[in-house]
C-alpha cells in the first residue's frame, strides 16, 4: 500500500481567504484575550507590510492601518478539514483526518482509476487549487512516513518499502512529527536523528517518554499496524460563512453563496449522491430567515444549483441585516444521471430538459411550468388538462386514439370566411357533454383553403356549409 499525505500549512487562513472577495488585500487572523490580542496568521500582502504571526495587535496597526482583521475560529478550521476529508473521499475509500492540518489517503488502489502517481498527484493539486487551499503532498509506504515527508519537502515520493527505514533514519527528530514535544526533548538530550532515537534502549525510552513514542516509531517504520481513524462521510451537509459585516441586499450574498454551493457540489460528488432540497439560512444578529430550495429530481451540478439558489434568494425579502450565511442539506437521495444516446445529435451547448425545467421553475415560479395531460373528454376544449411537472403517471397515461389534431387550437371557434375550400378528410362526429349542460354535436373536417392552408373546422351534422374554424394544422 502507498499513502498520500496532504499537509495544509495555512488551513485557518485559507478557510477565510476563499470566502473574501479581495484576497489580495492585507488580512490577518487575530486571537487571544481582549487585552492581549495578537496575530494568529497573515496573508502575503500583510506579510509584505511587515506583519508576522504572534505580533501584538497594536504593533500590527502601527505598521499597516488598513489591514482587515478577522477573529480566528478553531471550529472553522476543523470544519474545513472535514470538508477536505469529504473531498478526498471521492479519490479513495480509505481517508483519515486524525492529524490536525493534514489529510491522509490510501493512493495505490486509485491508480487504476486516476492513472499513475504523477498524474494522480496533478489531479489532487489542481482540485485543491480550485478549492483555494495551499498544500504540500508526499507519498510513502506508511501514512505516518507520508506525514513526515510532506512536512520536509513538497512533492517527496518514496515508493520502495525497502528504502523506507534508511530514509527515515536521516530525518531530524524535531521534524519527524513525534507525539507531543518528544522531538524537542530528544534534541535537547543530544539525539539528532530518528536513527539515534531508535538506537536508544526501548525500556529507557518507554520510561522517559511513555508507550506512545515507541508505538509511534513502530508504526512510522511500518513494523506495526497503524489503526487510523477512518473518515466516514456524514449523511447531511452543513457549511456556514460568517460575513463579518452587515449585508442588506442580495447582490452582496452571491459571492459567499457561490462558494457554499461549490462546496456542496464537491460533497455530493464525494458521496456519489445528489440533493433535492436544501435551505439557505440568512443569519441575523437575532434569529434567522430560511430560504428553502426544492428540486423535482436529485441534482449535483454546481452551475445548476447556483442558478436555482440565486433565483430563490432574489425572490426572498431581506427584512433585517444579514451577518452570516449557512447552507443546510439533509435530504440527499441517490443521484441518477440522465441517460443519453451514444449518437446524440443534440448541440453541445444545449441544456438538458431536467436542468432547463429547474431553471424555469426557479426564475418564473413553481406554477409557471407545467405539463399537458390527456383527458377522456372528446370535446376539443376539454380534451387536455394541466398537470404538474412531476406528475409523470398522469402525463404518460395512454391518450384515447383519435384522428390527427391541429397544432394550433383556437380558444373559441370562429366563422371561416374562405372561398374555394376543399375537403381533405372527414367527417369526424363529436357528440358529448349532455351531462354538464354544455352539449355539443359537430361534424369535424380537415379543409384546405385556396392558399394551401389546412384548417380544422366543423359544421352542423349533415351539412357542408357554415364552417366554424377551430384550429390550424402546421
Amino acid at each position: 500500500m502507498l499513502w498520500a499525505c496532504i499537509r495544509l500549512p495555512h488551513l485557518a487562513l485559507d478557510a477565510v481567504l476563499r470566502r473574501v472577495e479581495d484576497p489580495a488585500r492585507p488580512l490577518a487572523l487575530v486571537s487571544g484575550p481582549a487585552q492581549l490580542r495578537s496575530l494568529h496568521a497573515v496573508n502575503d500582502s500583510a506579510a509584505d507590510a511587515g506583519l508576522r504571526p504572534g505580533m501584538r495587535l497594536t504593533a500590527a496597526h502601527a505598521l499597516c492601518s488598513d489591514v482587515a482583521l478577522i477573529e480566528h475560529d478553531d471550529t472553522t478550521e476543523s470544519r474545513c478539514q472535514r470538508f477536505l476529508a469529504a473531498w478526498a473521499y471521492r479519490h479513495s475509500s480509505l481517508v483519515s483526518a486524525q492529524w490536525s492540518g493534514a489529510i491522509v489517503l490510501e493512493a495505490s488502489a486509485s491508480f487504476r482509476l486516476f492513472g499513475p502517481w504523477p498524474r494522480f498527484e496533478r489531479r489532487l493539486r489542481d482540485e485543491l487549487g480550485v478549492l483555494g487551499f495551499r498544500h504540500r503532498i508526499a507519498l510513502a509506504p506508511t501514512p505516518r512516513a507520508a506525514l513526515v515527508f510532506a512536512g520536509l519537502r513538497d512533492g517527496y515520493t518514496l515508493i520502495d518499502p525497502d528504502a523506507l527505514a534508511g530514509t527515515l533514519d536521516r530525518v531530524p527528530v524535531r521534524r519527524a512529527a513525534l507525539p507531543d514535544d518528544a522531538g524537542e526533548r530528544l534534541h535537547r538530550m543530544g539525539v539528532r536523528t530518528l536513527q539515534d532515537a531508535r538506537a536508544l534502549p526501548r525500556d529507557g525510552l518507554r520510561r522517559r517518554f511513555g508507550v506512545d513514542l515507541s508505538g509511534h516509531l513502530d508504526r512510522l517504520y511500518g513494523e506495526a499496524d497503524d489503526p487510523l481513524e477512518w473518515y466516514q462521510p456524514p449523511d447531511h451537509f452543513d457549511m456556514r460563512v460568517e460575513l463579518g459585516y452587515e449585508v442588506e441586499n442580495h447582490q452582496a450574498l452571491l459571492f459567499p453563496l457561490r462558494r457554499l454551493v461549490r462546496d456542496l457540489a464537491v460533497y455530493l460528488s464525494a458521496r456519489d449522491g445528489g440533493v433535492q432540497r436544501f435551505t439557505m439560512r440568512l443569519e441575523h444578529e437575532q434569529g434567522h430567515t430560511d430560504v428553502p430550495v426544492g428540486l423535482l429530481a436529485a441534482e449535483r451540478d454546481a452551475a445548476l444549483l447556483m442558478d436555482i439558489a440565486r433565483n430563490r434568494l432574489e425572490q426572498a425579502t431581506i427584512e433585517r441585516p444579514v451577518v452570516g450565511l449557512r447552507l443546510l442539506a439533509k435530504e440527499l437521495p441517490p443521484f441518477v444521471p440522465v441517460a443519453r444516446d451514444l449518437f446524440d445529435t443534440r448541440p453541445s451547448q444545449a441544456v438538458p430538459w431536467p436542468q432547463l425545467r429547474e431553471r424555469l421553475r426557479a426564475r418564473l415560479g413553481d406554477d409557471a411550468v407545467y405539463r399537458i395531460a390527456p383527458s377522456g373528454d372528446p370535446r376539443p376544449e376539454r380534451a387536455w388538462q394541466r398537470a404538474g411537472v412531476d406528475e409523470d403517471a398522469l402525463c404518460v397515461r395512454d391518450a384515447p386514439v383519435r384522428p390527427a389534431r391541429p397544432t394550433w387550437l383556437l380558444p373559441q371557434p370562429v366563422p371561416l370566411h374562405a372561398h374555394g375550400v376543399r375537403i381533405v378528410s372527414g367527417p369526424e362526429r363529436l357528440e358529448s357533454g349532455w351531462w354538464d349542460g354544455d352539449d355539443v354535436r359537430r361534424d369535424y373536417y380537415v379543409l384546405e383553403t385556396a392558399q394551401g392552408q389546412r384548417a380544422w373546422a366543423y359544421a352542423d351534422p349533415g351539412h357542408r356549409d357554415g364552417w366554424m374554424l377551430h384550429g390550424w394544422f402546421a
